[in-house]
């Protein structure tokens, strides 16, 4: 099982300074996760387990865990959050969604409102888009300087350092999927009156620039996968792989921080309830 584990871990993550060719990973690979009813049951198996070690991480109340969830739209980053992190208790985790910044955030450096959300100590927090969309649609449809852009990389990595210095361990996925897949699930929002509501007619205009997109996110993994903080490109045209592999290694990742319930300076017997 450990070696399994460590297979995928292997396959996923994007190794630092690496060049990443988005063409070269398979969204729709499923060669670690044959059976797709044994791997539901898994996966569901794994959050139970993420459950109890973010209760111990609660507890022990010294280190925290960064989520990161980035990719196109109908990538599935919601869905994630459902599958890998719905039995979580909600009291030790945090989800927030990163939409375009307000003009008290644009005020302030591009960090400001990122910093701001990370989870507190002996928390998971998910972030639903991230700072990287400052390098991912500030460059597609460049909204800074091409000089500032390139700034960015470097910033990044130096403030996701002092995370982990600090204490936070990052994990970062980017969802992969294929421009077929996103029609499907683009049309399935058109067509089903109980998810118009996710539909943006703006998400129309992104696709347009799909292939700047897909650019963009080559150079951001290869420039921001660092052995502190690295990156996973994750086959997401099967949702079913996507929550098994990110549940995979969230677990992995908590099994190998092994939070600790605090000792207690009494001992039990010496108090009796009446």
């Amino acid at each position: 099982m450990a070696d399994r584990v460590q297979d995928l871990i292997e396959k996923l993550q994007v190794k630092p300074g690496a060049k990443v060719k988005l063409k070269d990973h398979d969204p729709r690979d499923k060669s670690h996760f044959k059976d797709e009813e044994e791997t539901k049951v898994g996966t569901a198996a794994l959050a139970r387990e993420i459950d109890v070690l973010q209760d111990r991480l609660y507890a022990e109340g010294s280190r925290a865990l960064l989520v990161v969830l980035q990719g196109t739209d109908t990538a599935g980053k919601d869905g994630t959050i459902r599958g890998v992190f719905n039995a979580t208790g909600p009291l030790g985790v945090s989800v927030h969604a990163f939409g375009a910044p307000s003009t008290l955030e644009l005020e302030h450096d591009y960090l400001w409102r990122v910093h701001a959300a990370c989870p507190r100590r002996g928390t998971i927090g998910i972030f639903n888009r991230s700072h990287y969309e400052d390098v991912l649609i500030g460059r597609v449809k460049k909204l800074a300087p091409e000089k500032i852009i390139e700034q960015r990389y470097d910033q990044i990595n130096d403030f996701e350092k002092m995370l982990v210095e600090t204490g936070t361990t990052i994990l970062k996925f980017m969802l992969h999927i294929s421009k077929d897949e996103q029609k499907e699930r683009l049309q399935e929002r058109l067509d089903d009156p109980e998810k118009r509501w996710k539909f943006n007619p703006g998400d129309l205009e992104d696709r347009k620039l799909w292939d700047d997109y897909q650019d963009a996110y080559e150079v951001m993994l290869a420039r921001c996968s660092t052995s502190w903080a690295p990156w996973y490109v994750i086959p997401a045209d099967r949702k079913w792989v996507r929550n098994a592999a990110i549940a995979t290694i969230v677990r992995a990742t908590l099994d190998e921080m092994d939070p600790q319930y605090p000792k207690v300076s009494w001992k039990p017997r010496d108090f009796e309830i009446e």
